[in-house]
């Protein structure tokens, strides 16, 4: 099972990801964690030129061939193997990302997104995509206060980037409403675990009786 982890900057996917993992490793299952950017050791050479804040010279267009080729790599590389493996696999970030932030965020065409992911990524789609909301000025003050936080270059973008980002993934929600859980992230820690480990268990169960 492929199972990816979107939303705002701050909304607590890390957080929320190393807590599902320990559950599920608990519980028996065999899995692999990841990131995007990031993953391999390519893509990861490929994250720091994508969130270096000096690269503040770099193109939206130059940006969505980096993410996809960090994305190509993991996917062949590490993802493809695992989930043929039978390990589930946990994604901090996926393709959806690419669509809420280049697309709608910086306002490239999504067509033309789409036909690049697809070229990524082999036409790998998750199985299920875990939203966390989150109100963009609140995730980024989050962002500000936590120390161990990365802050990138797209941080640094203006308020109103990352509010058409968050309107983005509403409307992807919308088109794929089977695919996406969407969970409030403002509530806790623990509150959004105990959700989200309710509905991956629940999907499980449900792939099993199938087999």
């Amino acid at each position: 099972m492929f199972i990816t982890f979107e939303g705002p900057d701050g909304c607590g996917k890390s957080t929320q990801i190393a807590l599902l993992a320990d559950r599920l490793l608990e519980r028996g299952y065999t899995l692999f964690r990841t990131r995007e950017p990031g993953g391999t050791e390519i893509g990861e050479k490929i994250r720091e030129v994508l969130h270096d804040l000096r690269n503040t010279a770099m193109s939206p267009r130059a940006e969505i061939l980096l993410y996809s080729a960090s994305r190509a790599q993991l996917v062949e590389q590490m993802i493809r193997p695992a989930l043929e493996r039978g390990e589930i696999v946990l994604c901090d970030r996926f393709f959806d990302s690419t669509y809420a932030y280049q697309g709608y965020g910086h306002g490239l065409d999504i067509a033309v997104l789409r036909a690049i992911t697809e070229f990524a990524t082999g036409g790998l789609k998750p199985n299920l995509t875990i939203y966390l909301e989150c109100d963009p000025e609140e995730g980024l003050r989050r962002r500000q206060k936590d120390q161990a936080a990365e802050w990138n270059r797209l941080d640094e973008m203006e308020l109103s980037f990352h509010r058409r980002v968050h309107d983005g993934y509403r409307t992807l929600i919308d088109a794929e409403p089977e695919r996406w859980v969407k969970i409030d992230g403002m509530r806790s820690i623990e509150a959004v675990h105990t959700q989200i480990q309710s509905i991956v268990a629940e999907r499980l169960a449900s792939r099993e009786r199938t087999k």
